[in-house]
């Protein structure tokens, strides 16, 4: 599966915010969500959603600012071909698992 690398991003508010979500700058990523930018765009280019990049990339309190500041927990990457709880669960990300089972996501995964 290919994902989207963090470092080929460029300027613009959402490519900033997404390369904030990837190296962990969380007031960074809230400065850009306090100006309106939207937390569950997937941006043509990268075809990613903020929350499952920075899932992937290990940043566990960006993923829960995202979901605090009302990410989809469902949505699924279209790059990535991940929801939220899969890629939490791809990376033993174990809080975030649990916080999005608490939400009430569907648990998909085959016995």
């Amino acid at each position: 599966m290919s994902k989207v690398e963090c470092s080929d991003v460029s300027a613009g508010d959402w490519k900033d915010m997404f390369l904030a979500a990837c190296d962990g700058d969380l007031e960074l990523v809230r400065y850009h969500l306090d100006h309106g930018v939207d937390v569950d765009f997937v941006h043509a280019e990268f075809q990613s959603t903020v929350l499952v990049a920075a899932i992937l990339a290990g940043q566990e309190r960006v993923a829960d600012l995202l979901l605090d500041r009302g990410a989809d927990p469902t949505a699924r990457s279209p790059l990535e071909g991940q929801t939220p709880l899969e890629a939490a669960r791809e990376i033993g990300m174990s809080h975030v698992v649990d916080r999005l089972l608490g939400m009430g996501v569907v648990d998909a995964t085959p016995a």
